[in-house]
């Protein structure tokens, strides 16, 4: 059983001839350790991870989109994203009701059937009974949270810099990736987060490969643990350092799903991320 579980989901659902991507898992207890981690593929395969490692409060964070209502174009969520975070040059893939990548929506359905909500506000959050799903999304957590340092712009941990030659690119996402492992490791984190407490977590210690595919094995690792401590930190700080986006009065939104679910996305917010207030005239 575990207080807080990250889902890094693949967002694609794979096809007869070709199975889905890895999906990064972690499971946190409230003293961050890592309680539990590993990878899954397929939507099937993921809920059972998830279900056989929830607690009776779970805080579930998973990265891909899981209430989508839009026939077109961008969530309001991900154009929110862009607007807040943009400076640290942090966006968001567009996704509506036509995307093949659904494996969210998905994952959605199979939790809510076997008895875990969705939830899109800090007060349901607060007041849940039992184990609830959110978005998340781990580079709004990385530029968001301040203590990690990232004041210019977001890690280049992830995809390769096209501007520059392959190898170059490749010799610079490992050292952006290796330096992110340093300061999850070394940081006074409130809450905390011990990735030495499991040995896969312990492992994204060790000097990054340059092989892209073992590189996105890590990655995928290391964005689970960062879906899980989204959660703890949610809790641990609510709506004082933590913005839904999505929702709020005011502000444009999404319509609700037909089970009434809000599209809505978790994001640690530094004071300049979240929208200016106008005074009142």
């Amino acid at each position: 059983m575990s207080a807080y579980i990250g889902v890094d989901l693949a967002w694609g659902l794979g096809t007869a001839r070709r199975a889905p991507n890895e999906t990064g898992l972690a499971a946190l207890d409230t003293d961050g350790t890592v309680v539990d981690a590993g990878w899954a593929r397929g939507v099937d395969a993921v809920t059972a991870w998830v279900l056989d490692h929830l607690g009776p409060r779970s805080l579930i964070g998973v990265d891909a989109s899981l209430v989508v209502t839009n026939p077109t174009g961008m969530r309001q969520v991900e154009r929110q994203v862009g607007q807040r975070y943009g400076r640290w040059r942090v966006a968001a893939n567009a996704t509506n009701t036509a995307s093949a990548a659904s494996a969210g929506a998905l994952l959605l359905d199979r939790l809510s059937d076997a008895g875990v909500p969705y939830v899109s506000d800090t007060g349901a959050m607060r007041e849940r009974t039992g184990p609830v799903v959110f978005e998340c999304y781990p580079y709004t957590t990385l530029v968001g949270v301040e203590e990690l340092g990232y004041d210019g712009e977001r890690p280049r941990y992830k995809r390769l810099d096209t501007r520059v030659a392959a190898p170059v690119a490749r010799a610079r996402r490992a050292v952006a990736f290796d330096d992110l492992v340093h300061r999850l490791r070394t940081t006074p984190l409130d809450p905390p987060l011990a990735l030495d407490t499991h040995p896969l977590t312990r492992g994204l210690a060790d000097p990054s490969v340059l092989h892209g595919p073992t590189h996105k094995h890590r990655e995928d690792l290391l964005d689970g643990v960062l879906c899980a401590w989204t959660a703890a930190f949610w809790e641990r700080h609510g709506d004082g350092r933590v913005q839904v986006l999505g929702r709020g009065p005011g502000l444009p939104s999404d319509p609700p799903d037909t089970a009434g679910r809000h599209p809505a996305l978790v994001a640690p917010a530094r004071p300049s991320q979240r929208p200016t207030q106008r005074p009142d005239r």
